[in-house]
């Protein structure tokens, strides 16, 4: 994925969050995700199994997140089936980077 190309299986995504900081949607917006704490965007009302998780978003953890939110954050209230397709998740993962 080119610096700030959004990957079309990022759509599956964006019909929740928003990428810009600020403008959540139904979950919090992506911006400044990568390497930041899980339940890091102060005004959002996370999970408690979120906020609690301790994890940090790097690729190794989206990674994790996006193949099964539920089974990498037991508790959450993320409802989402997940990405099989490891090409996707990784397109995906660059995006975010990017934000």
């Amino acid at each position: 994925v080119a610096a700030g190309e959004r990957p079309a299986s990022f759509n599956q995504c964006a019909a929740c969050h928003a990428v810009n900081s600020g403008q959540p949607g139904i979950g919090p917006s992506l911006a400044g995700v990568f390497n930041a704490k899980a339940g890091h965007v102060g005004d959002y009302a996370y999970s408690q199994a979120m906020r609690g998780s301790g994890h940090v978003w790097d690729a190794a953890s989206l990674d994790a997140y996006l193949t099964d939110s539920r089974a990498f954050v037991p508790g959450t209230k993320m409802s989402f089936g997940g990405i099989k397709d490891a090409d996707e998740r990784a397109a995906i993962i660059a995006y975010l980077k990017t934000l």
